[in-house]
């Protein structure tokens, strides 16, 4: 038995990928995305990403008027990080709060994607990964987020949400710039996730103009 059939007793692969991980045919998620399978289940990244670490961004109580009456919800978002290049955001709906946030650390999970970091700051230069490689942007909605490499020590320069989403990535040291309603959490939150994606191309001037 492999350690990582050990690791994962109870879990039972329901996907060709979710199999190899089992087997140690697969023993990095480097790999998962350089072949570009699509994880669909949650065991892939516990294995492969055993000191995965999460925190709640959000949490609101959502209504819903029905024949029977008004039904309510609690709604979590959640972000989900190894500190080392990897993240992932999700949503959970559910009647209680846990159990709200549980659903949403799976779905979180389910979208971890890798983000490219280095040494893009032409004030630092030291080769270490400490920020980003190169500007990018994201959106979501009517939010707009720009991201730029910084000197080493400057610190993260953002707004709450996008502060912890970076940090969770690994990233120490970036300028950021936002527009639109960025006091909408889950709106800002997956604009920063978008950005923090296309840390895999470049993103040119006229695409954040878009």
């Amino acid at each position: 038995m492999s350690r990582y059939e050990d690791r994962n007793r109870e879990w039972i692969p329901r996907t060709s990928l979710g199999r190899m991980v089992m087997e140690g045919r697969i023993t990095s998620l480097d790999e998962v995305f350089a072949e570009g399978y699509r994880i669909q289940e949650t065991g892939i990244v516990d294995t492969l990403l055993p000191n995965l670490q999460q925190d709640v961004l959000d949490i609101n109580l959502v209504q819903k008027q029905t024949d029977a009456g008004e039904k309510s919800r609690f709604k979590a978002l959640v972000v989900v990080g190894n500190y080392e290049g990897f993240f992932g955001l999700g949503v959970g709906k559910a009647k209680q709060v846990r159990e709200a946030i549980q659903k949403a650390v799976v779905d979180a999970k389910l979208n971890v994607v890798p983000v490219k970091r280095g040494c893009g700051s032409w004030e630092c230069v030291c080769g270490d990964p400490h920020t980003i490689p190169f500007q990018v942007s994201g959106r979501c909605g009517s939010v707009r987020i720009q991201l730029f490499p910084a000197p080493r020590g400057l610190g993260v320069v953002a707004g709450e949400v996008a502060k912890k989403i970076i940090s969770f990535v690994g990233i120490k040291d970036c300028w950021t710039r936002s527009y639109g309603s960025t006091r909408t959490v889950p709106s800002f939150a997956y604009a920063t996730y978008d950005a923090l994606k296309n840390t895999y191309r470049m993103v040119s001037p006229t695409d954040w103009m878009g």
